[in-house]
């Protein structure tokens, strides 16, 4: 699968980048799913089955993949919308400014009745971290015309395995008919946590068999695949999808392209703040770099990497997005 056709507008990805080399054209990105608020807790220590913890500090942020990845993208210079759903409470207010703090369209961000969909953030001393996820206003949410609209004039869409089976169900027969340009899809999740509320094991199947990039963590890739991430990012190209990527933290990440043994990509060093968001950042990175602007796996992962790490020196999903003149043109 070859990048989609873009727009002749480009941003360097590194600020040395000569004309028509480590550029990436800017593009019109809309992410469908989660747009939730984050309620994180610093904890003095991470319990024990039974055990407990004490709050040294809470904040509430803005979250959620689709609205983290939009962020990102929008950071990266290109024009990104989300299509999500919120509630009727003040939280709902929240998460609307968050994404649009950063330029983001949320014009398609939905309010229904209830309560938004938020997680609880628990981080421990040492920066490992337990999440936990509820609230029913993204789980209750459908594709309308408009949507539809929306997504058939971008040049990529983006979702995630925490987006709806039906809304996930829908966009995979776009993709297939044609209906849109580019399908990334995001297997954020293992499967477990996905019942009920996210998308089903069948329609992740076929989301690998028709997703222009396919991205996994290591947690979801065993969960789904019961392999390893080598194996698993060799498994998913084999199903089909076009670019494949399966990220394992501080142990770097797997990338396979069309026709390619999947290649190590190594993590950035250093003393990460926070590792909350740095799967998005790095999602989106390989939108940017990898996807549209179709660069050697190498060069994308290396952006990627560089990207994730850099979302890491400062807490929250959005604490320290990257923007095309700190990333690597080569």
């Amino acid at each position: 699968m070859s990048a989609p056709t873009l727009r002749p507008r480009t941003t360097a990805v590194g600020a040395a980048a000569e004309p028509g080399v480590g550029v990436t054209p800017v593009a019109s990105i809309v992410t469908v799913g989660s747009a939730v608020v984050d309620h994180v807790c610093a904890l003095s220590n991470l319990p024990e089955p039974d055990g407990g913890a004490f709050v040294t500090d809470r904040k509430r942020r803005g979250g959620g993949v689709a609205a983290n990845v939009a962020c990102a993208c929008a950071a990266l210079g290109h024009d990104a919308a989300v299509v999500s759903r919120v509630g009727s409470d003040d939280d709902a207010a929240f998460i609307l400014d968050s994404i649009r703090a950063w330029g983001v369209d949320a014009d398609a961000v939905r309010r229904g009745d209830g309560d938004s969909s938020y997680t609880l953030v628990l981080r421990g001393p040492d920066g490992a971290r337990m999440i936990v996820a509820g609230g029913d206003a993204v789980p209750r949410l459908r594709l309308h015309d408009a949507d539809r609209d929306r997504l058939r004039a971008a040049d990529v869409v983006f979702t995630s395995a925490y987006a709806p089976d039906p809304v996930v169900r829908e966009l995979v027969a776009l993709r297939r008919a044609g209906g849109i340009d580019a399908l990334a899809f995001d297997l954020a999740g293992p499967l477990p946590e996905l019942d009920a509320r996210g998308t089903a094991p069948g329609t992740i199947d076929s989301a690998a068999a028709v997703a222009d990039l396919f991205v996994a963590n290591d947690v979801a890739a065993e969960s789904y695949l019961g392999a390893a991430p080598e194996a698993a990012a060799r498994a998913l190209r084999s199903a089909g999808a076009g670019r494949v990527a399966v990220t394992a933290g501080a142990a770097g990440a797997y990338l396979a392209g069309a026709g390619a043994e999947p290649l190590h990509v190594p993590a950035r060093e250093g003393d990460p703040v926070g590792t909350t968001g740095a799967g998005d950042q790095f999602t989106a990175a390989l939108l940017h770099a990898w996807l549209l602007g179709d660069f050697d796996v190498r060069i994308a992962g290396r952006v990627a990497a560089a990207a994730a790490a850099r979302n890491c020196t400062a807490e929250g999903p959005r604490g320290n997005l990257a923007v095309p003149s700190a990333l690597p043109d080569h």
